[in-house]
């Protein structure tokens, strides 16, 4: 992948390539309500799934267990089936090519994309705590820096896994194909749905490996607070290393031009 070039210059073409994609998204209706629409649909399917697994265990109530893992649906369908679309679109229509041609670097373009979907994923995040909070009674966060660092590498690491899962899609259409494999085995197997203590040992520790695992627990120790230094570091951990496979997914497996 190219270097950026520019200190100044470069943050302002990401906005701009940002604005841009802002306005196709606002375009693309069917985009824009599954980015706005489907968090909120999953939420309330998942809360009433929840009703019928006996949470005694984990030591969380159904409105903690729905809440927290809300933050998941939210950056699965807001950010990784979202960008996995954009990213393709933009790579058959050659968008991509002509970009990198130009000024901007292969990471402008890459975080310019991605901005308008980062962006109201932060503010769906920020909508969930107010909520749980003034609606649902819960307690304000208590570690909101995990919360927040949750939120941030949960950002990173599904763009970067989104733009490396374009690889396998030809279309936008098919896009959303490819990007089911991932986002179901996180909603299942990484603590969204079901908390992982009421899994059994063997199944957890292999949940405990998911990309959004580590992301999960971060969000979930952050709001309802209770984990160890321990604990917090090794979902930082689990969390980085994502960020790290991610990107080298990226650079060994993006492609800029159509595929034929």
């Amino acid at each position: 992948m190219r270097a950026t070039t520019g200190t100044v210059t470069g943050p302002r073409r990401a906005l701009a390539l940002g604005r841009a994609e802002l306005t196709l998204l606002g375009r693309n209706r069917t985009a824009l309500s599954m980015t706005l629409l489907m968090p909120a649909l999953m939420i309330y399917a998942m809360r009433a799934g929840a009703q019928q697994v006996d949470l005694g265990r984990s030591g969380m109530s159904l409105k903690e267990v729905t809440m927290t893992g809300a933050f998941g649906y939210v950056l699965i369908f807001c950010v990784y089936y979202n960008l996995m679309s954009a990213y393709t679109a933009r790579r058959e229509e050659l968008v991509l090519k002509r970009l990198r041609t130009g000024e901007a670097g292969d990471l402008e373009i890459l975080a310019g994309t991605a901005l308008p979907s980062v962006l109201i994923a932060l503010v769906q995040c920020v909508l969930l705590v107010v909520a749980g909070v003034t609606w649902l009674g819960m307690p304000l966060p208590a570690r909101p820096e995990l919360l927040v660092a949750g939120v941030l590498l949960g950002v990173v690491v599904l763009t970067a896994l989104a733009a490396a899962s374009t690889a396998f899609a030809r279309s936008s259409e098919s896009a959303q194909l490819a990007a089911m494999p991932l986002a179901m085995v996180s909603l299942l197997g990484s603590g969204i749905f079901v908390p992982l203590d009421l899994f059994p040992e063997a199944l957890a520790r292999v949940c405990e490996v998911l990309p959004l695992t580590g992301v999960v627990q971060l969000v979930r120790e952050g709001w309802l607070g209770g984990a160890g230094a321990g604990g917090v570091l090794a979902h930082l951990g689990a969390a980085l290393v994502w960020v790290g496979l991610g990107v080298f997914a990226v650079r060994r497996w993006f492609r800029w031009e159509p595929r034929r």
